[in-house]
C-alpha cells in the first residue's frame, strides 16, 4: 500500500518536544520496512530516507495535495472537510464535548476510547533503536517528572508533594523554567534543595536523568489520552506512579508501578516498591513498540481500503465517564 501521514504539528522527526512527531516517525518507518511505500505530507519537513515528503499548505485544499497514487491517507488530526481518498484518523488528543467526531477515527487509548462511546484504539508505539539502549546498571537516587511542567493539568506540584513525603529527591524534566505565577503558586516547591528543575531536554539529555532515576512521578488531573513519557521512562528502566485519570492505569502492571489518587498511597510505594529497571525496560519493548502499534494500524487501513467505516456510528463525548479524579 502507499500511505500518506498526515500531520500539521512540527518538523519530522521531533527534535525535542514533540509526541505525535514522534509516533508518526515511528510509524513510518515500520510502514517502509514492512514493504509499504510512505509519504509524509507536513508543513516544516521531513528529515529521513525511508520516505518522500510534500509540504503541507494548509491554505489550500486538502484533497489537492493528495497524489493520486495514495491507497489511504493516515491524518494525525480532524480534517476541516471532507476527503475524497480513503482515511483514518488519529485521535491525538481529547475532543471536546460538542466537538464532531468522524466515524473513521482511531482512539490512542481503551479509556480514551471508552469515554467517546468507542472501542477502536491502537496504543502508541515508539521506535526504541532511536533511543538507543539505556545504562540499566547505573546507581539510582532520584525521582523524575516528565511533561509541561506550566500547564497545571499535569500537577508538577503534586509531583513535588508526593516525592517529598516519600522523602526522596525530584528532577523536572520538561516545559519552560519556573514563571511568576509557578512561583507564587508553589514556592516551597520552588525553593526546595530536594527538586530540580532542569528545563526542556533533548533525547540525549532526557536518557541520562532517567537512566539515573528510580520512577517516574506523574499525578496528572486531566484525562492523558496516552501518555508517551510513561513508556519512555519504562524504557529507561524506571517505575512509574501515577494518577488514574485517563489511559495511565491500562499502560502498566503492578510489576513495573502504581497508579493510585492518594498521596499517601504513592509516597509509600516509593520506599516500598520492588524496582527493577530490566523488568520496565522489557516491558516497554514489548508492549508499546513501533512495529506493534504499525501491525494494529495495517489492519484498520485494510478494513477502510476495502470501503468500511471504523464506527458504524460517529462516537460521541460520554460526561459520566470524563469526570476527572483529584490527587488527594
Amino acid at each position: 500500500m502507499h500511505i500518506l501521514i498526515v500531520d500539521w504539528s512540527g518538523p519530522i522527526p521531533a527534535l525535542k518536544y514533540g509526541g505525535t512527531e514522534r509516533v508518526i516517525w515511528g510509524l513510518g518507518k515500520c510502514l517502509h520496512e514492512l514493504g509499504h511505500k510512505v509519504t509524509f505530507l507536513v508543513p516544516e519537513g521531513f528529515t529521513g530516507d525511508f520516505a518522500e515528503s510534500i509540504q503541507l499548505d494548509q491554505t489550500k485544499d486538502i484533497n489537492d495535495q493528495i497524489p493520486k497514487d495514495v491507497d489511504l491517507v493516515h491524518f494525525n488530526y480532524p480534517p476541516r472537510q471532507p476527503i475524497n481518498t480513503p482515511y483514518i484518523i488519529t485521535m491525538h488528543g481529547n475532543p471536546k464535548p460538542d466537538e464532531h467526531i468522524d466515524k473513521n477515527t482511531v482512539f490512542i487509548s481503551k479509556n480514551q476510547a471508552e469515554r467517546y462511546n468507542s472501542n477502536v484504539f491502537v496504543h502508541n508505539g515508539l521506535y526504541w533503536d532511536d533511543y538507543g539502549t539505556p545504562n540499566l546498571g547505573e546507581p539510582r537516587n532520584y525521582f523524575h517528572f516528565l511533561g509541561k511542567a506550566s500547564r497545571r493539568v499535569k500537577n508538577v506540584f503534586g509531583a513535588a508533594k508526593i516525592v517529598l513525603k516519600g522523602k526522596g529527591k525530584l528532577m523536572i524534566m520538561g516545559g519552560e523554567r519556573w514563571t511568576s505565577r509557578n512561583f507564587t503558586r508553589g514556592f516551597r516547591y520552588v525553593l526546595n534543595p530536594k527538586i530540580t528543575f532542569l528545563g526542556m531536554l533533548d533525547d540525549a539529555e532526557k536518557m541520562k536523568i532517567m537512566e539515573k532515576s528510580k520512577a517516574l512521578i506523574f499525578p496528572v488531573e486531566w484525562h492523558e489520552p496516552f501518555g508517551l513519557v510513561i513508556i519512555e521512562s519504562l524504557y529507561a528502566g524506571c517505575a512509574v506512579f501515577c494518577t488514574t485519570n485517563g489511559s495511565l492505569p491500562e499502560l502498566l502492571s503492578p510489576e513495573v508501578g502504581l497508579a493510585s489518587n492518594d498521596s499517601n498511597q504513592l509516597a509509600e510505594a516509593l520506599r516500598t516498591f520492588s524496582y527493577d529497571p530490566q523488568r520496565c525496560h522489557l516491558y516497554a519493548k514489548k508492549h508499546f513498540n513501533a512495529k506493534k502499534m504499525t501491525l494494529e494500524y495495517i489492519k484498520l487501513y485494510e478494513k477502510v481500503a476495502e470501503g468500511e467505516t471504523l464506527h458504524t456510528e460517529n462516537p460521541f463525548y460520554i460526561p459520566e465517564k470524563n469526570q476527572v479524579k483529584s490527587l488527594t
